[in-house]
């Protein structure tokens, strides 16, 4: 059997998702795409996970789309398999119900930097830059590097990277919101457990919660997340029982309101 490119990897409340291209700095295509949905589809699900760390393996976090992937691919194909899947996955990770951090040990440009974006909280190494080099060779970011990261990090500072062509480094992208702790060259991943550990020691259903309410407002979230948090106080009381119990024994329900 192959060997995975993203994995999922669970230790207590902690889950880590990689991205396994080292010899290329972890660049994404359309397998390193499917891969990426698999393993956060397994970080939901895993019980006792509250939060998530996305990282690269070797010296790299993310070097974005692989540029050899999509210049093979027609404008119908480039629009669709590409751009459109793509969202899909960033926004599977931008919606997952626990936390997330991404561990930027390598530098975070294009697609990466939207991978990052797409997290709620993003560590940074010391030696890292970032920046939305798209428009350099004639294409311009796909996977709301224009949409999210303006949302996140705000239009100016975005506008600097994706039109002026800045690349930040890390203390400048500290400065400027883009990411939110800097450290030392190697301690990535120890700062972003830290951390993690620290956010799971907190109620995991207010935690979730919370950041669904963020999400609703920041424009993340849709109608879905409104009828996920309307859905989840419902479950929990005794109409829902009095409801479910009721059907099963072909009568009528009498709600108690508690």
């Amino acid at each position: 059997m192959a060997e995975r490119l993203v994995t999922f990897e669970q230790d207590g409340a902690i889950g880590v998702v990689m991205l396994r291209r080292p010899e290329k700095f972890n660049p994404l295509d359309i397998p390193m795409l499917r891969a990426l949905e698999t393993a956060l589809d397994e970080a939901e699900l895993a019980g006792g996970v509250r939060v998530v760390l996305i990282r690269g393996e070797g010296k790299g976090f993310c070097a974005g789309g692989d540029v050899e992937a999509w210049a093979q691919l027609s404008a119908a194909d480039f629009q669709v398999q590409w751009v459109r899947y793509g969202h899909r996955v960033f926004d599977r990770l931008a919606r997952l119900r626990q936390p997330t951090v991404a561990v930027l040990s390598g530098h975070a440009l294009g697609g990466g930097l939207e991978l990052a974006a797409a997290c709620d909280f993003r560590v940074a190494e010391t030696q890292i830059k970032l920046g939305f080099p798209e428009t350099s060779i004639g294409v311009v970011p796909g996977w709301s590097g224009t949409q999210r990261a303006v949302r996140r990090f705000g239009a100016q500072t975005v506008r600097r990277m994706a039109v002026g062509g800045e690349v930040l480094l890390a203390g400048e992208a500290l400065a400027l919101g883009v990411v939110d702790r800097v450290v030392e060259t190697g301690k990535a991943f120890e700062e972003a457990r830290a951390w993690a550990e620290k956010i799971a020691e907190r109620g995991p259903l207010a935690t979730e919660a919370a950041k669904l309410m963020i999400g609703i407002a920041e424009g993340e979230e849709n109608a879905a997340a409104a009828e996920a948090l309307a859905s989840g106080f419902i479950a929990l009381t005794g109409d829902l029982k009095a409801g479910v119990g009721a059907f099963k024994a072909k009568q009528k329900p009498a709600f108690s309101r508690s």
